[in-house]
């Protein structure tokens, strides 16, 4: 069997047997796997604290020709406390997780690792309004399935202009020019700018409060929600 250290978020946790545990977990380089847990369920296990979720752990694995590793060791690195404190925070860091690992299931991409990451971090900081984090994670998700916004050119192939409005044809994936359109350069601005940044720099963009609402729905349609 090889030895593998690696940083991980859990997924999800499956109980196993009187002790042991199932988990999903995320890596920076492995993508998803599976990983057997024994014994954690015991009161004095010293996993058990490292694979709570909203957790960044760092474990070591010993892989074999099977499908499931066996944790050997696990140390928490940094735990989001304050997601479990917020019930709007709670409940989109586990919609986070379980979109998250539907992709993975699909799509062999290790930038899942650092998505979830820096969405932990921003709903851990409450400073961040909680839409601009979630239209950020729609944003980079579809980026990741493939299915990015284009927010440069209209369906004609023009491009998206000053003092113009579109519609959002969510059939072709594309704006297209409607002189009485819901979306306006703002919209496109400020999609631009999420797609662009880390939320923590998004919150210093003024006046985002009234489009906020319609970004957010035009990420989760790229993003297939």
């Amino acid at each position: 069997m090889a030895s593998l250290r690696t940083d991980a978020i859990v997924l999800k946790r499956t109980n196993y047997g009187e002790t042991d545990r199932i988990l999903q977990v995320i890596t920076p380089k492995d993508g998803k796997m599976s990983v057997m847990a024994r014994g954690v369920r015991k009161e004095k296990s010293r996993l058990a604290g490292a694979i709570e979720l909203f957790t960044v752990c760092d474990m070591v694995l010993h892989v074999g020709s099977g499908e499931i590793a066996t944790l050997t060791g696990a140390k928490m690195k940094v735990f989001y406390g304050n997601i479990i404190i917020d019930y709007g925070r709670l409940q989109f860091g586990y919609e986070a997780i379980k979109q998250v690992s539907r992709a993975s299931q699909t799509i062999d991409e290790p930038e899942f690792f650092e998505l979830l990451d820096e969405t932990f971090k921003a709903l851990d900081d409450q400073s961040i309004e909680l839409k601009i984090t979630q239209t950020w994670f729609f944003l980079r998700l579809a980026r990741l399935l493939g299915n990015e916004l284009n927010l440069a050119t209209d369906s004609s192939g023009m491009k998206l202009v000053e003092d113009a409005t579109y519609h959002f044809d969510s059939t072709d994936e594309v704006f297209r020019f409607d002189e009485n359109g819901p979306c306006s350069s703002a919209h496109i601005k400020l999609l631009r700018v999420i797609s662009n940044n880390q939320p923590k720099i998004i919150t210093k963009v003024s006046g985002i409060e009234t489009i906020i609402d319609d970004c957010l729905h035009l990420a989760q349609i790229a993003a297939k929600v």
